[in-house]
């Protein structure tokens, strides 16, 4: 769905539409009031719940624990920190106050804030069982207990300086901020995942020191390349580990649009054994995989299950079960406190080839995997917008700018109300005498004191609430000394205020200090590699492809196969049989010029009737399979329409890895995809043979032409015209040849007759693409053409 069909300003009342009252009064159709109440549930889901901010990277119930835990003294402030509370506690004054939602929904938002496995930088510090990367959940909310971790003070510890707006709670009882004033950009640091109406999330957590170098970098250059801004953040930085092998291109694109998908790996080593043996094992997994997965997806392989609505195993089921055991013996978990993650691989023997093993494991399991990026949040203007990182860097900026500029508003309003009060403490002390006699006598002290020394009200009342103690001699000394710090303190902020360059030096410095203090390695390895493909190793010996007219195929062994010994089913006969090798693919063409691919190796064998062909393929609903062909990928094959168009392509351009298959011939209106004509091969003396084309229409025109006037198309399409019909013609037959045809059809009275055509014979079809042909002599209908 479009990221922009909603509306997300507040909604406003909208003008009368058809099936409002009669009387024009407030009554609303009810579509009218359905659109208006999804939208207004689309807006709180957006905005309210799924997509995280820009700003300080927090989705809304997570600000609120964040804020709820700080409030309640839950922040470091010193390097013991604060004692840990039930997390039931937590989540009791987060919905009292902030969230009036379900319990169990503010609990899962502080485990995940827990999770070293979930977030990069987590933000609570946890003590109890906060669940496993294994998928094991979290302890009840009554056994665990919870404190914010020292990294929340870059979110938090400028919170009452003034930095952000507040705005009342649900019930207006007290206040919230809208945002927390973030030190860092926090959605890059951790990431997040959410999905709103119409609206995702899959932002990947990045390493604090590459995020805040690109930070500074970007501030101090605001036209920095996009070149250099990746020098700085090559990519995501995952809490787990693991190995990016996507092409830098690829996350560079991802950066620049906000959206793409990166290939991830697992990361192992090889321990050696005595007498020569060894075990693979595996220490990080990508993001998102967990050991418990990986040994369920090993069971799954090794034993595998009947498909639903199937009556045995699948040949490729057991190939891939063959080739599994052939290299593993055997798994095991060895993860512990001291291993986050220890899965050892035992290879069948020691003669297995490592390489071999950890392909194999990698091609089938999701020891290799991919993981989404969807850049979309809550921009600085309120908006959800799938964001560049240049965009995300650049919107946090501009807020981390503003915010310090209101810090430093806020600070220095406050070191002028404390030199106002300094000043009046001064001429105090000045006249002390003066002073208490005042006090003493007037009846109205406070208006006495500012008629007599000129002082303001907010001074007046200081000197009134002096004690004693502070009229000492010492404390103007103080009083000195403190006004001097105030009033240097005072020109730094004024210099902040009124300087963006200055303000610019103050945001960098804090950046690069906040850097160095919470700032760690790198966790993700980037490291370009191809994704690992496992090959099934197939004997590649001579078979015969048989197919029947209801697609029943077989393979039989040998090329020597007696078509006229086959049975089949009852009704059923043959199709045709294909002379080919085990390691080619069988081809079948459906009705609407998609194309479908079987390797040959996974047809069954022996003396059954094989297997029906859509099992094996998934067919389009409405789509007829057509035809079929089996031969060597370097094959080439005129295909061709009735409609009079074609192309030529080799077979191996047909195949594909999905079983859906894939759009190759395209046809139109009522057209149909003929029988695919191969292209003879070999040489003579050296010499390539000289191929022609023949065509035959419906209405009996036959037309031949050299090969080499259609087009090589390995992806398929239109073609060229190979034949001028009539309105009311249609091609029916295509053939590649080299010396003489064959024309099948029926005489006089209906007899199948067979016309050879060499020669002279032959010649006088001879024409140029694209033209009419002449009429087949001595037929009455014509039904084929082939290569004599």
């Amino acid at each position: 769905m479009n990221q922009n069909a909603f509306d997300f300003e507040d909604p406003k009342p909208a003008a009368p539409r058809d099936g409002g009252g009669a009387d024009g009064g407030d009554a609303l159709s009810l579509a009218h009031y359905a659109e208006r109440a999804y939208l207004e549930y689309a807006l709180s889901v957006v905005k309210g719940r799924a997509l995280p901010d820009v700003c300080d990277g927090q989705k809304p119930v997570q600000r609120r624990i964040l804020y709820s835990m700080e409030r309640m003294g839950l922040a470091f402030t010193t390097a013991a920190g604060p004692k840990a509370v039930k997390s039931a506690r937590v989540v009791g004054d987060v919905l009292g106050r902030f969230h009036p939602h379900g319990d169990q929904a503010a609990y899962d938002a502080l485990v995940r804030m827990a999770q070293d496995f979930s977030q990069r930088y987590p933000l609570i510090d946890g003590q109890g069982n906060f669940g496993s990367r294994d998928g094991d959940g979290a302890a009840a909310m009554r056994y665990t207990e919870a404190r914010l971790a020292p990294i929340t003070r870059l979110l938090l510890d400028e919170i009452d300086e003034g930095t952000v707006d507040f705005v009342p709670n649900y019930d207006g009882s007290t206040q919230e901020p809208k945002q927390l004033p973030a030190r860092l950009p926090f959605v890059l640091l951790n990431g997040a995942s959410g999905i709103a109406v119409g609206l995702a999330t899959e932002v990947p957590s990045h390493n604090l020191r590459e995020v805040a170098g690109a930070a500074v970098a970007l501030l101090k250059n605001e036209k920095l390349s996009d070149a250099e801004l990746f020098t700085h953040i090559p990519g995501p930085d995952y809490p787990g580990g693991g190995q990016l092998i996507s092409p830098a291109e690829d996350v560079q694109a991802a950066y620049r649009s906000g959206r793409g998908s990166l290939k991830l790996r697992a990361r192992w080593k090889i321990e050696d054994l005595a007498r020569g043996q060894w075990q693979l094992v595996v220490t990080e997994l990508p993001h998102g995989t967990s050991a418990q997965k990986v040994l369920e997806e090993i069971e799954e392989l090794s034993n595998p299950k009947v498909k639903a609505g199937k009556k045995a195993l699948s040949q490729e089921q057991l190939q891939l079960k063959a080739s599994l055991l052939a290299v593993l013996d055997g798994v095991r978990d060895e993860s512990s406190k001291d291993a986050a993650v220890r899965l050892v691989f035992e290879p069948k023997s020691r003669t297995v080839e490592q390489q071999e093993l950890i392909t194999t494991l990698l091609a089938h399991t999701s020891l290799e995997t991919s993981a989404p990026i969807n850049l979309t949040m809550i921009g600085a203007d309120g908006r959800p917008t799938q964001k560049s990182l240049r965009q995300i860097l650049s919107e946090w900026l501009g807020y981390r700018m503003a915010t310090v500029l209101r810090r430093t508003e806020h600070r220095l309003a406050k070191v002028l109300d404390r030199i106002h009060v300094l000043e009046g403490r001064q001429l105090v002390l000045l006249n002390i005498d003066e002073v208490i006699r005042i006090i003493r006598n007037a009846d109205e002290p406070k208006a006495a004191l500012i008629e007599r020394f000129n002082l303001s009200d907010r001074q007046a009342e200081d000197i009134l609430e002096i004690r004693l103690r502070q009229l000492a001699r010492l404390e103007a000394i103080k009083i000195e000394q403190e006004l001097k710090s105030l009033r240097d303190e005072q020109a730094k902020l004024e210099d902040i205020q009124g300087n963006p360059s200055v303000l610019k030096r103050t945001v960098v410095k804090e950046i690069e200090g906040d850097a160095k203090t919470y700032g760690d390695e790198r966790r993700t390895l980037i490291q370009e590699e191809k994704k690992a493909v496992a090959e099934v190793k197939i004997v590649d010996e001579p078979v015969t492809v048989v197919v029947s007219m209801k697609g029943w195929v077989r393979a039989l062994k040998g090329h020597e196969v007696d078509a006229a010994g086959l049975s089949f089913k009852s009704g059923d006969q043959l199709y045709g049989v294909f002379p080919c090798r085990s390691v080619d693919p069988l081809i079948v063409f459906g009705s609407n010029g998609r194309v479908y691919s079987v390797p040959v190796a996974l047809l069954p064998g022996g003396r059954g009737d094989g297997q029906p062909i859509t099992t094996l393929i998934e067919l389009e609903s409405g789509t007829q399979i057509a035809h079929y062909y089996a031969a060597a990928s370097s094959q080439r094959l005129v295909l061709a329409g009735t409609g009079g168009f074609g192309l030529i392509a080799q077979l191996g351009d047909l195949v594909g890895r999905q079983k859906a298959g894939k759009t190759f011939l395209s046809l139109e209106g009522e057209e149909k995809p003929l029988p695919p004509s191969p292209v003879p091969a070999g040489e003579v003396l050296g010499v390539p043979p000289v191929v022609n084309l023949a065509c035959l229409s419906l209405q009996g025109r036959l037309l031949t032409y050299a090969l080499d006037e259609l087009k090589h198309q390995p992806k398929g399409g239109r073609g060229l015209t190979l034949m001028d019909l009539d309105p009311k013609d249609a091609l029916i037959s295509t053939a590649a040849f080299t010396n003489s045809l064959q024309v099948l059809g029926s005489g006089r009275g209906g007899k199948p007759k067979e016309e050879l055509l060499k020669g002279a014979g032959l010649a006088s079809y001879a024409g140029k693409r694209a033209r009419k042909g002449k009429p087949v002599e001595g037929l009455q209908k014509v039904l084929r053409v082939l290569a004599a």
